[in-house]
């Protein structure tokens, strides 16, 4: 019999055997491969066990990837419709709810099983019912399960440790990020019914990631057989990258394009990256066609994304476009609250409203904070008060100030804008140029230290009064609710100058 590439994989496969993404990761060391034959015999009983798995597969560990190889397609098959949720249980139980599996022909095992051994177990399965099918003794054997392996303390002890993915139930809610928290609740009770690409743009750290992961999590509770695959979009493209390298590109697709629910998180890391974009814009076609749910996250709105295909920002755009923005003082006071009290750390609304007036700009600082906090807590034993958070944060705030220059204002709306900086510092007065040169110089006066004469010697060797007409011209943009146009869209003057300032504190 030729060896065979077929595989069936997933993080749980359906009736239809759909399969789900994979995950690279180190692999099985020997007391790993143990504890996992042990695992597994506790999911299919001694007696399973002994017909099915011992000597006749190989068990490896790859990241979050349970690989099961067998030795023929029929095989494959037939122990994926008996055996998937034993299969599935025993990978959650090594590595957590992120566990997934695949089932593979093992080239090696292949080569031990004569074509007549095999038409002798299609020709039992037929005639048996309780699924014990004969199978030949291989040479690969499993590990023994020796009384000490039976031990129930043995059992109990798991040495893997897997992901746990945020649920929605704890994220916070406020005005800032109300409507993308009831898009991926509703969203995420009917897959594919709704908004659907459903797209969540925001700064760092403000709650994108906590969004996706939930929606991944409630999906999996309330559709179990849902073929449901989350990843970052840096790892779709490694995943992507290694299909070339060794030319499994068709793998790759069945991979992807076979799933109920795809969710990509950082969809801005494809930005100039053609070949990436074609790959995905045809995933998303293809899932589109077929009613799968699309989710994406990113930091800019799909139109800010000025570095990503037309076609590809007009599919995240056919869908529900959600914007998180910075929390409100209420929200950052809640967090924070709620962070001290998951902490049990002692502390004065006092503090804690000094902490939500001091860190503003996103949640992971405002939860950096009260873990400060809290280390001084157990340091002192003191209940945390206003003038010790003032005390214990001041020099966080120091260590945290971000050294914005005038060469970081031009790249970043150079970039944001699409013109280049010669056209910047020219004399040419077009709107499409005049425009992001006032914002620019708006910009260095209220994030750098560099007086009107200088901003404006480096803005092309304006003079000082030139500077100050633009700040007035972009005070009066905001304070009107004026647009300015980018790529072909009209945005309002307060979100473009939002979105520049999160990308210069960011970078």
């Amino acid at each position: 019999m030729q060896p065979t590439s077929l595989a069936v994989e997933g993080t749980f496969c359906d009736s239809a055997n759909r399969p789900t993404e994979a995950k690279l990761g180190p692999a099985t060391t020997g007391s790993e491969e143990q504890s996992i034959y042990r695992l597994l015999a506790q999911q299919v009983g001694e007696r399973g066990f002994q017909n099915w798995f011992a000597g006749k597969v190989r068990l490896k560990l790859d990241g979050n990837l349970l690989i099961v190889g067998v030795a023929s397609p029929f095989l494959l098959t037939w122990m994926q419709k008996k055996f998937a949720s034993k299969i599935y249980a025993t990978a959650i139980a090594c590595v957590g709810p992120s566990a997934e599996y695949r089932l593979e022909v093992d080239p090696e095992l292949a080569a031990l099983t004569s074509s007549a051994e095999e038409s002798q177990q299609k020709s039992a399965s037929k005639g048996t019912s309780s699924g014990s099918v004969p199978f030949v003794e291989r040479k690969a054997s499993a590990p023994s399960l020796s009384s000490s392996n039976k031990n129930p303390a043995a059992r109990q002890s798991n040495p893997f440790r897997g992901r746990r993915f945020a649920d929605l139930s704890t994220f916070i809610k406020g005005k800032s990020n109300q409507l993308a928290y009831i898009a991926a609740t509703q969203a995420s009770d009917e897959p594919g019914a709704l908004y659907n690409p459903l797209f969540i743009h925001g700064g760092v750290g403000i709650g994108k990631t906590h969004l996706l992961e939930g929606f991944y999590r409630r999906v999996r509770q309330l559709y179990p057989a849902l073929n449901v695959v989350y990843l970052t979009a840096e790892a779709f493209g490694n995943y992507f990258s290694k299909a070339l390298q060794e030319r499994s590109l068709p793998g790759f697709r069945q991979r992807f394009r076979n799933v109920d629910v795809l969710i990509i998180d950082d969809i801005d890391f494809f930005e100039s990256k053609r070949n990436f974009q074609e790959e995905l814009l045809h995933t998303i076609k293809h899932l589109e066609s077929h009613g799968r749910q699309l989710v994406f996250s990113s930091d800019r709105h799909p139109r800010l994304l000025t570095k990503m295909s037309e076609e590809l920002t007009t599919r995240f755009l056919s869908g529900l476009v959600c914007r998180i923005e910075a929390p409100e003082k209420e929200l950052r006071l809640e967090i924070a609250r709620q962070r001290a009290h998951k902490l049990k750390t002692p502390i004065t609304e006092g503090a804690l409203a000094y902490v939500a007036r001091r860190f503003t700009s996103n949640v992971r600082e405002l939860e950096g904070a009260v873990n400060c906090l809290q280390t001084c807590h157990l340091m002192t034993g003191q209940k945390v008060t206003t003038s010790m958070a003032r005390q214990v944060l001041a020099d966080l705030e120091r260590d945290c100030i971000r050294i914005i220059k005038l060469d970081d204002i031009n790249q970043i709306v150079c970039s944001t804008f699409g013109v280049s900086e010669a056209d910047l510092k020219s004399s040419r007065r077009a709107r499409n140029i005049s425009q992001p040169r006032m914002l620019a110089m708006f910009l260095a006066r209220k994030l750098t230290q560099a007086a009107y004469s200088e901003i404006g010697d480096y803005f092309g060797g304006r003079n000082h009064s030139t500077v100050m007409s633009a700040e007035k011209q972009v005070r009066k943009w905001l304070e009107s609710h004026s647009s300015i146009q980018v790529a072909l869209q009209e945005w309002p003057t307060e979100e473009i100058i939002e979105s520049l300032e999160q990308q210069l504190l960011a970078s």
